[in-house]
């Protein structure tokens, strides 16, 4: 396939294997409700919604030459998904996530991102080797970057002449994960997208919104930071200043994929020359429309 691309994605592409109950639960809850597999992982979920919004996403990610992984790899080129770049690999499974959603939201979740953390450095190899890039003549476009991978390629990506020149748009893939960004707190060329928690763990202080986040963020270092507060506002800044919207009132039917489809519709929205206010507004009304349950899964 020689599709033309308009943005990378890089990180997890996995199995999301997500049970969802219409009761509170608790620990130790045992109740009925819907178990779901379905292609996720950062990495896909960003991809997914990009190309709900049109454009064609190439994903540098690492599937296991198992029946999960050629399944998982034939469900991304139905998406609409460039693959010809997966590093495949020999000796490792599919990677996989599981969580447990109520009414409450997320009850607890895993993700079994091993593979990808082990295939490391070779997942980049089109861009260092070609024929996406090379450190002499650098891709100089969208990247989408998750926090999947570990914290020393994460710091190699932040300083390859490899990405030199490529539009940075990089996310953890959970709070736990949230310090892996730190390479790129100072970066030239990186917008950070993040929520209220992970902005804390990056500034190690608390914050009651949005605005108070983004601006600190940015006073860190950061040239642009985009973060939410679940059904509270949002807010991005950089050096000029800072923009806060509340987003739409909706019924949380789910909560798995929201932050991810905000940053996929935020830099899609920006990809079609939406100004600052229209692009978040846009990336605002995108996850409330998912969480909602509207949005195909």
């Amino acid at each position: 396939m020689n599709t033309t691309s308009d943005i990378l994605c890089i990180g997890s592409v996995l199995w999301d294997i997500i049970g969802r109950a219409a009761s509170h639960m608790r620990q130790g809850s045992d109740v009925p409700g819907r178990i779901t597999r379905l292609p996720g992982g950062v990495a896909m979920n960003i991809a997914m919604t990009l190309v709900r919004f049109g454009m064609t996403p190439t994903l540098l990610t690492a599937i296991g030459r198992d029946p999960e992984g050629d399944e998982l790899l034939a469900a991304s080129s139905r998406l609409g998904m460039v693959t010809d770049h997966v590093y495949r690999s020999d000796d490792l499974p599919t990677d996989r996530y599981m969580a447990v959603e109520g009414a409450n939201g997320l009850i607890a979740a895993i993700a079994d991102a091993h593979s990808l953390e082990a295939a490391g450095a070779k997942i980049l190899r089109p861009l260092i080797h070609g024929p996406l890039g090379t450190p002499a003549v650098p891709f100089e476009g969208l990247v989408a970057l998750d926090g999947n991978l570990t914290l020393a390629l994460l710091e190699e990506i932040a300083r390859s002449d490899a990405f030199a020149r490529a539009d940075l748009r990089v996310a953890p893939a959970s709070p736990g994960k949230a310090e892996r960004l730190l390479p790129f707190l100072q970066h030239a060329r990186a917008t950070l997208y993040v929520n209220l928690e992970e902005a804390g763990i990056l500034c190690q202080r608390t914050f009651t919104g949005s605005e108070s986040a983004a601006r600190a963020l940015v006073e860190r270092g950061a040239l642009r930071a985009l973060v939410t507060d679940g059904g509270n506002s949002a807010s991005v800044a950089n050096a000029d200043g800072t923009l806060t919207l509340t987003p739409p009132s909706v019924l949380v039917t789910r909560v798995t994929g929201a932050g991810d489809t905000f940053m996929a519709a935020h830099i899609a929205a920006e990809a079609q020359g939406a100004p600052d206010e229209e692009a978040l507004s846009r990336a605002l009304q995108a996850a409330a429309t998912y969480v909602s349950g509207e949005t195909p899964l």
